[in-house]
């Protein structure tokens, strides 16, 4: 069977006119026919930015798809109600039938925390192991947190794909280490092409990743540059076979 994954880093719904706007995002997940999308950057009740909306819910409701949350920063509501969270998702057109937020607990008190959101998603023929994850700017956070990763995600006994804004370029030294275990969905489909992902509107370097595990086959990968105003980030988007 075909599955079409994608990676979205989305702002919370900002987009690149500063407008808030969640149904684009919506419009390019469903234009795309995705099965599974990792989401970056995606508000929970967080605050008046996001007009305080359930972002991964509404999407969710929006595009008839399943989802796991998991909160990065989480702080108390002002008033009643739910807590101001922001952070990572997984929508899914197939059952999720487990999910897992892990929290980087690393030194990062003058930084923003970050995290890891785990799943398996239940396809018609299998279980898939499903990862996002948005990783830090500075160098020695960074290093720690690919090293978190991979030891959750290396040698797992299901089809693995690991992807989200991960703050790297391709050929550096963090991305060589995660290659090392995991395919890189892009130089798979085509390694002389460029796969910039960022800024949305004039990209010149790639940030997103989707990597997989060598069980899954990848028939094709792009960036896809249908409504770059969305957000400031272009979405990577990669079709993907299982092996037999």
């Amino acid at each position: 069977m075909k599955l079409r994954v994608m990676t979205f880093n989305i702002h919370h719904g900002k987009g690149t006119d500063r407008k808030i706007d969640l149904q684009r995002i919506a419009n390019i997940i469903a234009d795309h026919q995705c099965d599974v999308v990792g989401l970056n950057e995606v508000d929970c009740y967080f605050s008046k930015r996001s007009h305080h909306v359930n972002q991964i819910d509404w999407l969710a409701k929006i595009l008839g798809m399943n989802y796991a949350y998991g909160h990065a920063i989480s702080s108390p509501a002002k008033k009643r109600g739910e807590p101001r969270r922001y952070g990572n998702a997984i929508l899914s057109r197939y059952p999720i039938s487990f999910k897992q937020n892990h929290l980087f607990q690393f030194p990062t008190r003058l930084m923003e925390n970050r995290s890891l959101l785990e799943s398996h998603i239940q396809l018609p023929s299998q279980t898939i192991h499903v990862c996002t994850s948005h990783l830090s700017l500075n160098p020695w956070i960074h290093r720690r947190q690919v090293n978190y990763i991979l030891h959750h995600c290396v040698d797992h006994s299901l089809p693995t794909i690991v992807m989200g804004d991960w703050n790297m370029r391709p050929k550096s030294k963090p991305w060589k280490k995660v290659a090392h275990h995991f395919m890189d969905v892009c130089q798979v489909n085509d390694p002389t092409l460029r796969y910039a992902t960022f800024p949305s509107l004039r990209p010149r370097t790639q940030l997103d990743y989707i990597f997989v595990s060598r069980d899954l086959f990848v028939q094709s990968a792009e960036v896809v540059q249908s409504n770059p105003i969305a957000s400031d980030h272009l979405p990577l988007l990669t079709t993907l076979s299982l092996r037999y």
